[in-house]
């Protein structure tokens, strides 16, 4: 076992390093397209500070790490709806539902979606509008799979379809995300491995009018957009476990290939599987201006079991940003 560890660890870092070598001394930030893939759509995994992969065991698997879904209640359908709001009337939705095949197998969709909002069409000659408005949205679309291989190793698979549109330009993609949990069997210490949004660069279609004076002229070649790939690593122990009583710890290392390595770090306590209280921090990166925190709450009801989270964040650039977000298993 601890062999195909090692091996599953070098297999998932290997594709990076055409990505990675290139950034030595240099962060490559705004290198890549395709940000909002890295925008945590689920409460829960926002309340801790983004330490999640290998927290993950609800819904939010769908997003962190899909091998997380293995650890889902024994219910066979799940679904989650998730909400966040950001300054500018900008919204992020996120959806899924998961169903349980048998006891070591399950499939998922999901569908990430982010709307700016509208915004005014602007010209050379008109810099404050011409009267024509456009609506830049992005979306994600995913399927995943799930797989229990033995009582202490797990994997997933997510593979999703990625458009964005802005005006008259769009593009679009198919990544891969790649994850797994491994229980250490040691003070109930879990490991992960994730690698999200792997892929190859695509271009842009659509065209683009210039105004002058005496000429109008219409782009429609476009430069490559790469694709922001993420390789993490992640730790959680469950410091203390009792019918009453959870306090969960977990740590987090984040390689993103436009830009600096980040580190984070999360705690979770929890009231009898019922009241859940949160609080994170990220280091190494200046999009954290105060530790993130959140609640939850977890009702079993006689159909099934209901999950309530909130999470919220103070980020520097855009002020506090608010998450919500339901899940019901049944």
């Amino acid at each position: 076992m601890h062999r195909c560890l090692i091996y599953l660890i070098l297999l998932a870092a290997f594709p990076l390093q055409a990505q990675l070598l290139p950034t030595y001394g240099d962060s490559r930030t705004a290198t890549t397209g395709w940000q909002f893939l890295k925008i945590a759509p689920d409460a829960r995994s926002s309340g801790l500070g983004e330490t999640y992969l290998a927290v993950a065991d609800d819904m939010g698997s769908l997003f962190w790490n899909a091998a997380g879904l293995t650890q889902l209640d024994s219910n066979r359908w799940h679904t989650m709806v998730a909400h966040t709001a950001y300054p500018a009337d900008i919204q992020q939705y996120f959806g899924g539902v998961v169903w349980r095949l048998d006891e070591n197998t399950l499939l998922g969709a999901s569908l990430q979606y982010l709307d700016a909002g509208e915004m005014p069409v602007t010209t050379e000659f008109m810099p404050l509008g011409n009267g024509q408005t456009f609506r830049p949205v992005n979306m994600a679309a995913a399927f995943s799979w799930a797989q229990v291989l033995t009582d202490a190793f797990s994997f997933g698979i997510t593979l999703k379809y990625v458009r964005e549109d802005l005006a008259t330009v769009h593009n679009q993609n198919v990544l891969l995300d790649l994850g797994f949990q491994y229980d250490i069997g040691i003070a109930n210490t879990r490991f992960a491995v994730g690698l999200s949004n792997f892929g190859f660069n695509t271009t842009p279609a659509g065209e683009i009018t210039y105004l002058s004076i005496t000429d109008t002229t219409t782009q429609v070649d476009f430069e490559d957009v790469g694709v922001p790939t993420v390789f993490r690593l992640g730790f959680a122990w469950d410091a203390v476990k009792t019918d009453i009583h959870m306090l969960t710890a977990a740590a987090q290392l984040n390689h993103p290939t436009d830009n600096n390595e980040t580190y984070s770090l999360g705690v979770e306590y929890g009231w009898k599987q019922l009241l859940f209280v949160r609080t994170g921090y990220q280091f190494a990166t200046d999009l954290s201006a105060w530790p993130a925190f959140g609640f939850g709450l977890q009702l079993q009801r006689y159909f099934g079991r209901i999950q309530l989270d909130y999470g919220f964040q103070v980020l520097p650039q855009l002020g506090p940003v608010n998450r919500i977000g339901l899940q019901i298993g049944w």
